[in-house]
């Protein structure tokens, strides 16, 4: 007889199944010395049998077929075929007596038809043994979803922890991960812009090479960096600590969908375009230079609109820079502001512990809708899509009310340092008047107000709430224009 040798592992890495077909073929050349079998040819693959479509053993079949060889030597019969197809080429051959034998270092096989029917037992049990190992692993994988883990290879900014079997922040690349969404969020890179920034901070793949433009926008929608994991279209909420917040990768979301305006490079440098909108129509402001000096008006992209004069920058200038120095606090107030918030720190425990037994309340009310909506699911009132749709909705609010009891529990203090921030930076509104450079002064007004508005040669705007309480409790006068 003509034999052809057949080895394969499963897998193509070099750092698995290393030594598998170099001691197959060891194996299977001392069995054919042993039985005197003439070889004619061998063939080695390195991919696994779960699926039809190997190369190497489609080559070998075809050479059976046009008789070149009439017998295949192999370790066992789960090396042939772990799936029906291929398992049944194999029958056909001996069945059409183009393959008069096979042999098996491992057990015996005979060309009858007893011999075929315990062949298509062990084809079966091949089969088998994928099958049900397949079950297991994704059985496990759900496991480790409801526990919030992580279930395969760590993604870019995380690690995978083999004692917590988890995902835990990389100190280098986490930090990279949260400033590349904030950069995003301000609306004013591109992808590709970003992925040059993140090149030029050092931020690489595990393979040590720099990031493509879709690996960067993959990683903008990944829900695993505010801290739930997406698994087929289902949300989990994750056990390990967020890179980001839920709010700013929201923001990064509006801007990639395109419901937030990105703004243009332009090739003058116009430090109030994006701060100011119309106070009449409310279309954005826009700005030309003329004579050497920068003019802004309304862009009347809404229609009909009164607004129609064009403001020097110079002019907008001094009043923002009046703004700011209204916004600067002198050092006594700013101090006496932080110490009455220090105080208050006392009462916001108190009224924490009420809102951590409201939000306790509000996830069972949650966790009840989840369990009825898992018994619809189960008994054929909603489809998949439906039921996942509703699900991830739940899950995500659920997955908020933990957080938001965190907060409560652990920061309680937390809602008022926004207040303190403002208040120390009215303090550096100081340094901003005496060295500022003009784009900086509408940096720094974002941080204290909002709907910066342009009413003829006015500047008017909205002091944030957190001026405004404090105003209020230590009788201060109105700041806003």
């Amino acid at each position: 007889m003509k034999c052809v040798i057949y080895t394969r592992k499963s897998t193509e890495s070099e750092e698995r199944q290393q030594m598998s077909i170099s001691a197959q073929m060891t194996e299977l050349k001392e069995y054919a010395a042993k039985e005197r079998l003439e070889i004619v040819a061998s063939f080695q693959e390195a991919k696994t049998a779960k699926e039809p479509g190997r190369t190497k053993f489609g080559e070998m079949l075809e050479m059976v077929e046009n008789g070149h060889a009439d017998c295949i030597l192999t370790w066992h019969p789960d090396r042939l075929a772990r799936n029906a197809v291929d398992g049944g080429k194999i029958m056909h051959l001996l069945d059409t007596g183009k393959l008069k034998h096979l042999c098996f270092p491992t057990m015996t096989f005979e060309n009858s038809p007893q011999g075929k029917f315990m062949l298509s037992i062990a084809f079966g049990q091949s089969k088998y043994y994928v099958d049900n190992l397949s079950e297991n692993v994704k059985r496990g994988i759900r496991a480790k979803l409801r526990r919030g883990e992580w279930p395969c290879l760590a993604p870019v900014g995380y690690l995978n922890n083999p004692k917590t079997r988890n995902i835990q922040s990389d100190l280098e690349k986490a930090p990279m991960i949260k400033q590349a969404f904030e950069w995003y969020a301000t609306g004013e890179m591109t992808l590709y812009s970003l992925k040059e920034e993140l090149h030029n901070l050092g931020l690489r793949s595990f393979r040590g090479k720099s990031l493509a433009v879709s690996s960067v926008q993959n990683f903008l929608q990944n829900p695993i960096y505010y801290g739930m994991i997406r698994c087929n279209g289902e949300l989990f909420p994750g056990s390990f600590e967020p890179i980001i917040t839920k709010d700013l990768f929201d923001k990064a979301q509006a801007i990639m969908n395109g419901r937030a305006k990105k703004r243009r490079k332009r090739k003058h440098n116009f430090p109030f375009i994006g701060f100011l909108h119309c106070a009449e129509c409310g279309c954005a402001v826009t700005a030309e230079r003329q004579k050497g000096h920068h003019y802004y008006r309304c862009t009347h992209k809404r229609g009909e609109c009164s607004e129609r004069k064009y403001q020097r920058e110079e002019n907008l200038l001094d009043q923002v820079k009046q703004i700011v120095e209204q916004i600067s606090l002198p050092d006594d107030w700013a101090d006496a502001m932080l110490e009455q918030l220090d105080r208050e720190k006392v009462d916001v425990r108190t009224e924490s512990r009420t809102e951590v037994q409201r939000l306790r309340n509000d996830k069972k009310e949650v966790e009840t809708k989840l369990e009825n909506l898992l018994d619809l699911r189960l008994e054929g009132v909603l489809g998949t899509d439906e039921y996942l749709a509703k699900k991830n909705k739940l899950t995500e609010q659920k997955y908020q009310i933990d957080q938001q009891i965190a907060h409560a529990e652990h920061g309680v203090a937390d809602r008022l340092e926004p207040v303190r921030d403002l208040i120390i930076r009215s303090k550096e509104a100081k340094q901003l008047l005496s060295n500022g450079e003009p784009g900086e002064f509408p940096t720094f007004l974002r941080s204290v107000g909002s709907n910066f508005l342009l009413k003829g040669n006015a500047v008017r705007y909205e002091a944030q709430k957190g001026w405004r309480v404090v105003r209020q409790q230590q009788n201060f006068p109105d700041w806003s224009g």
